[in-house]
C-alpha cells in the first residue's frame, strides 16, 4: 500500500517562495528515483524535478536555479523548495516515485499552486 501524500501548495504572490513535501508510506524512498511533476488544465503533465537513481537533480529548464528537490530520508519525503515564483508556475504539482515495488510508478494526489498578486 504505497502511498504518496503531497503538501505545502498555496497561494503565493510573484516573487514568493513555497515548500512543498511528499511525504511516502509504504515503502522507503531510498531505492528510488523521485520525481516532481506539474499539470494545469488543458496541458501534458511536465517533468519539474527528477532525484535520480544515480543522486543527481535534474530540472526543467523553466524552473532550474530557483527550484531544488531534496530528500529527508529519515522522514522518508522529498520536497520541492520552489523559489522566486512565477505566474506561469501556476499548476497542480504531483510527486512521483519511479519504478516502485512491483515495478510500477505511484503518483501522489497532487496539491495545487497559484501565483498571482
Amino acid at each position: 500500500q504505497v502511498q504518496l501524500v503531497e503538501s505545502g501548495g498555496g497561494l503565493v504572490q510573484p516573487g514568493g517562495s513555497l515548500r512543498l513535501s511528499c511525504a511516502v508510506t509504504g515503502s522507503t524512498i531510498s531505492p528510488y528515483a523521485m520525481g516532481w511533476y506539474r499539470q494545469v488544465p488543458g496541458s501534458q503533465r511536465e517533468s519539474v524535478a527528477i532525484w535520480t537513481l544515480s543522486q543527481y537533480t535534474t530540472y526543467a529548464a523553466a524552473v532550474k536555479d530557483r527550484f531544488t528537490i531534496y530528500r529527508d530520508l529519515s522522514k522518508n519525503t522529498v520536497y520541492l523548495q520552489m523559489n522566486n515564483l512565477k505566474p506561469e508556475d501556476t499548476a497542480v504539482y504531483y510527486c512521483k516515485m519511479a519504478r516502485g515495488p512491483g515495478g510500477v510508478d505511484y503518483w501522489g494526489q497532487g496539491t495545487q499552486v497559484i501565483v498571482s498578486s
